[in-house]
């Protein structure tokens, strides 16, 4: 009998955020996500006139870390907002 290793569950969320343009600030988004193993699954962004438009999605990460990396998000210099969407629920902060 061969041992089957199985995925831990995880939970898929995309991070929209809004922040001040700056030549770093896409690796300082990426550093919380690789800090804890996490490999996004899909990075968009976009330069408008009104500042810098960034979307990071995880298809399947442990809570805590999704908990923890909002937090990080947060905190990066000239992030403006972050806003976590899970399937049909939106949660603001920032």
């Amino acid at each position: 009998m061969s041992d089957v290793l199985v995925a831990p569950e995880g939970v898929s969320v995309r991070f929209m955020l809004e922040a001040d343009p700056s030549p770093g600030l896409l690796p300082r988004l990426l550093a919380p996500f690789a800090r804890r193993d996490l490999t996004p699954h899909r990075m968009w962004s976009h330069l408008g006139h009104d500042g810098m438009h960034v979307e990071i999605a995880v298809e399947s990460a442990p809570e805590t870390d999704v908990a923890m990396v909002a937090g990080n998000l947060r905190q990066v210099v000239g992030v403006r907002s972050v806003v976590q969407v899970r399937g049909n629920t939106v949660h603001r902060a920032a």
